[in-house]
């Protein structure tokens, strides 16, 4: 959170604008960047209306934790009240989303989005916006995961009136999603002294959420059976929830003409694009409307039949590959969601394709024809491979040359990295991805970044955190020759070595051998520890502590990052690959194992120089972690 105090101390901080300077302040450390100056004007106008609610209120003791951060993601809610129930003496927590609008009314396919002057595009409904804060935090902060009754959850529109914004109640109204209008400003006072005691400080109360341990995240890949079998496991926020809606709302106008829609849905390393995909997979499926997944990821794909599918072979065949349309049918499906669609290909033919089915159209045309609605979720950031492509313009003027309508919805907030916007960026500094150079990381209490001294440390350590309950795994560059793979009982091919230590890297196929999962389950089986995994095999995939090992392909020399293709053991790589083309999928591949870990990640260098370049980015910290 950005700031935390009782409301009378917020209110008498707002009055002489000590408050705004140390909101700034703050924001600028945890971001790195100013705030806009939307969000400035939000703080010196929404602010005190609700600080002089509350103290009019008689609950002025009432703890008031301004942007607190929800955990695991980068979203923050404006104000979380904490303080104490008046009939039971729990605590008890108010979610409150701050709006300074005067006017806003549903949209007109789906009251749980709305319009409004300031975005060309619907936004979610500030009541389902809130609701999904207060679900989250429950999902999500131990401190009230067994005691969900304590949280709920209100928008105040102070600025509105109920002519402007009154049809925003179209939605249902819950403990959890209640709307307050300044008109309606006496009910919004009942309302909080109904949750919130005058006569107990809430600060007792705000410490026990604030020490509340962090539920391990709920894997994308355990849940999956139920994400696409009963309801959803996840809770889609704002824009995701937006996206999801977008794109139901395209199915039902699909249904009821003769209407074909294309979605877009982008955004960076973990921003919930396959819990999108999964959601939406999982609602088509309860509502028996023809729709499938598909994939460039083979891990990815293979990961799904097998968790997802485990009982019904009926959901497995839910999960195709994109060179899986070539000859179908036009329109033949309702929905096909194209997750990692920046790996869509050139063409869908290979070696193998049979000369008749080799038609020589694009592979993103056979995907737009095959279904009304495609829906293609992408991060153009994170191409590892020569030839893939797959692009917001490529999509649109795919789209476009069709006369089809397509639709982009951008996802912002990040779910990965412990939600660490300050560690995303830090990551695209190091590798060069973004200009400016490398930076000094400062810990922001969201993600933890550790440097190792040997490949020893590394995974000793990874293998303490999964003695603590937690996942792990280790990944490397592309710089070891593989192995083929050994016969049923013989022991793996310890190719990863490093000094007098060595390791095999992750199985190649489809079969379980001397205790090691299948290539696509290296991720997500437990027994993946212990073997190194590669790019093609984490790519998509999280864990709570990630081990990477940088090889010698990438090196810091004098004040620079410098590439060596002659490292590279990838047999993706051909002599006709352009240097600049290999100096940039050899960052990629560096920026999705670094970007791979929830809670923490642990670097190792092979090459010593970048070691040290690698502490000194750190500091010290570093070192007193690993022994803690």
């Amino acid at each position: 959170m950005l700031f935390r105090e009782s409301a009378k101390t917020i209110a008498a901080r707002a009055l002489d604008t000590s408050l705004y300077l140390h909101l700034t302040e703050q924001f600028v450390r945890m971001h790195g960047h100013r705030p806009n100056a939307a969000e400035a004007r939000s703080w010196e106008r929404s602010i005190p209306a609700l600080a002089a609610a509350l103290n009019d209120a008689g609950l002025g003791e009432v703890e008031v934790m301004l942007e607190y951060a929800l955990p695991l993601n980068s979203k923050r809610a404006d104000a979380v009240l904490a303080g104490v129930h008046p009939a039971t003496g729990e605590p008890s927590y108010v979610v409150v989303e701050l709006k300074q609008w005067s006017q806003a009314e549903p949209d007109e396919d789906d009251p749980a989005l709305c319009r409004i002057d300031a975005y060309a595009h619907p936004i979610l409904n500030p009541i389902e916006q809130v609701r999904r804060y207060c679900e989250y935090l429950v999902n999500f902060n131990g401190a009230v995961a067994e005691h969900p009754d304590r949280v709920s959850g209100v928008a105040y529109l102070h600025n509105a009136t109920e002519f402007g914004v009154g049809g925003l109640r179209a939605v249902e109204l819950d403990n959890r999603g209640q709307m307050f209008t300044g008109e309606r400003r006496g009910e919004f006072i009942d309302h909080l002294r109904a949750r919130l005691s005058d006569k107990v400080p809430g600060a007792r109360a705000a410490d026990e959420l604030q020490a509340g341990r962090t539920v391990p995240s709920k894997q994308l890949m355990s849940v999956a059976a139920q994400e696409v079998r009963e309801r959803e496991q996840f809770v889609l926020l704002d824009e995701q929830q937006v996206a999801y809606r977008m794109v139901l709302n395209a199915v039902r106008k699909a249904k009821r003409s003769n209407h074909k829609e294309v979605v877009v849905v982008t955004g960076g390393p973990g921003t919930g694009k396959s819990v999108i995909a999964l959601s939406l997979l999982g609602e088509l499926y309860r509502q028996g409307i023809p729709a499938l997944h598909a994939t460039g990821s083979q891990s990815f794909t293979k990961t799904m039949r097998k968790v997802a599918g485990t009982r019904k072979r009926e959901v497995q065949d839910l999960f195709k590959y994109f060179n899986s349309f070539m000859t179908a049918e036009q329109n033949s499906l309702d929905v096909l969601i194209c997750d990692e669609a920046h790996r869509i290909r050139e063409t869908s033919a290979n070696r193998y394709t049979p000369a008749a089915q080799r038609t020589g159209r694009r592979q993103i045309d056979e995907l737009i024809d095959v279904a009304r609605v495609p829906v293609f979720l992408l991060d153009e950031h994170q191409v590892v491979r020569p030839g893939e492509m797959g692009t917001v313009e490529d999509i649109k003027a795919a789209a476009g040359a069709q006369g089809v309508e397509c639709r982009v919805v951008p996802l912002e907030s990040q779910f990965r990295c412990g939600g660490s916007d300050a560690y995303l960026r830090w990551v695209v500094r190091l590798l060069g991805l973004q200009p400016g150079g490398p930076v000094l990381w400062e810990p922001d209490d969201r993600m933890q970044l550790l440097v190792a001294d040997s490949p020893q440390e590394l995974e000793a350590f990874l293998e303490a955190r999964r003695s603590q309950g937690y996942g792990a795994r280790m990944s490397a560059g592309y710089c070891w020759r593989w192995s083929p793979e050994p016969k049923p009982g013989d022991p793996l091919p310890a190719d990863v070595v490093i000094g007098d230590w060595a390791r095999p890297w992750n199985l190649r196929g489809d079969r379980a051998i001397s205790g090691a999962p299948p290539s696509a389950l290296w991720a997500t089986d437990p027994a993946g520890f212990g073997q190194v995994g590669c790019v093609y095999t984490a790519q998509g995939f999280e864990y709570d502590w990630s081990g990477v090992i940088i090889g010698p392909d990438l090196v810091w020399r004098d004040d620079r990052w410098i590439t060596d293709r002659t490292q590279s053991k990838d047999p993706v790589f051909k002599k006709s690959t352009p240097d600049a083309d290999v100096d940039r999928l050899i960052r990629n591949t560096y920026k999705v194992l670094l970007t791979r870990g929830m809670i923490g990640t642990m670097v190792y260098s092979t090459d010593r120089e970048t070691r040290e370049k690698l502490r000194e980015l750190v500091g010290g910290v570093a070192r007193e972690s690993v022994a803690a």
